[in-house]
């Protein structure tokens, strides 16, 4: 017997959202999601979340699941068991509309800003685009992304953000950056590359650990970040940052903190760089100001010598 905590909320009825309690003796085998419909269909009906294929491929079924989002039919509900307890909430970083079901619209907003379809450079031919088993490959991760809002639900920069486009649309923009039967390419990077794009990315990896699939949007932002860089899309303090960082710890072996953040912001962004002086003073202050004159670590040329690998 377990005790399911169930967030409720109905705005017609209550201005705030609650929490109820259910008891429920799981039987082997259930899943979470088979739990939750035993709930509803034996003790109280009027219970609403969304559902489907129960098979982890429509992704309709994510909620949070102690604290964190998952697909409610993908777990094993006794392994969710934490004290006798599940706590079952609705996704986050969207508004509740009743219960454990969320309002998707700022989600598909956004997936709709990254242009999700492909824009090739010929009119269709008679018969399938043609593509190699490695240009798949490129894409192969991304395309298994069912827009179950996992990721989005549980992203740190979305909470303090909502100009972030999250990290399903950046997801979903890769499976089309780097599909070689694309032609624009250099249009996408330059657009992902803006305020609320892939730079604006914390490299929490969260994303990674909510997703279901092999998706994993936090690597797709990466490859992302590659083909800017690639494309020499560096017009911005995130371009500018990574170029700067790698540079740093190509030439001395560790990170040169006096530039990076001059060089992140760009010499002749007068407005930027006004805006590190007070952080400069904090630091001043504390005592936390770096060396003034940076040093090379003491086996700098094996540091030089993997960069030379790697560029070879």
């Amino acid at each position: 017997m377990a005790t399911f905590k169930i967030k409720r909320y109905n705005p017609e009825k209550q201005a705030e959202p609650y929490y109820e309690e259910f008891q429920y003796d799981i039987p082997a085998g259930s899943t979470v999601l088979d739990c939750m419909n035993e709930i509803k269909w034996q003790q109280d009906g009027s219970l609403t979340f969304r559902m489907s294929c129960r098979s982890a491929i429509c992704g309709s079924c994510a909620v949070k699941v102690n604290g964190h989002a998952t697909l409610a039919c993908q777990k094993q509900a006794e392994n969710m068991v934490k004290n006798d307890t599940i706590v079952l909430e609705p996704l986050g970083n969207m508004k509740p509309l009743k219960d454990l079901a969320v309002d998707f619209t700022p989600f598909w907003d956004k997936i709709n800003k990254v242009t999700p379809y492909l824009q090739p450079r010929s009119a269709p031919p008679e018969k399938e685009r043609r593509q190699s088993p490695a240009e798949f490959k490129m894409i192969d991760d991304t395309s298994t992304c069912i827009m179950c809002g996992s990721c989005y639900s549980d992203c740190n920069v979305l909470e303090v953000d909502d100009n972030f486009l999250g990290p399903a649309a950046l997801a979903k923009a890769q499976r089309f950056v780097g599909d070689s039967r694309d032609s624009k390419t250099l249009e996408r990077v330059k657009q992902l590359s803006e305020y609320g794009g892939i730079w604006d990315c914390t490299h929490c990896a969260e994303c990674v650990e909510r997703c279901p699939k092999p998706a994993e949007p936090f690597y797709r932002i990466k490859e992302i970040m590659a083909v800017a860089l690639e494309k020499g899309v560096h017009d911005n303090v995130g371009a500018r940052h990574a170029i700067s960082f790698v540079n740093s710890v190509k030439h001395s072996g560790s990170l040169n903190e006096n530039k990076l953040p001059v060089e992140s912001m760009g010499f002749f962004n007068i407005k930027g760089l006004l805006e590190l002086v007070p952080v400069g003073l904090r630091m001043l202050l504390k005592r936390k100001v770096p060396p003034i004159l940076h040093k090379s670590i003491e086996n700098v040329q094996d540091v030089r010598r993997i960069f030379r690998k790697l560029n070879q």
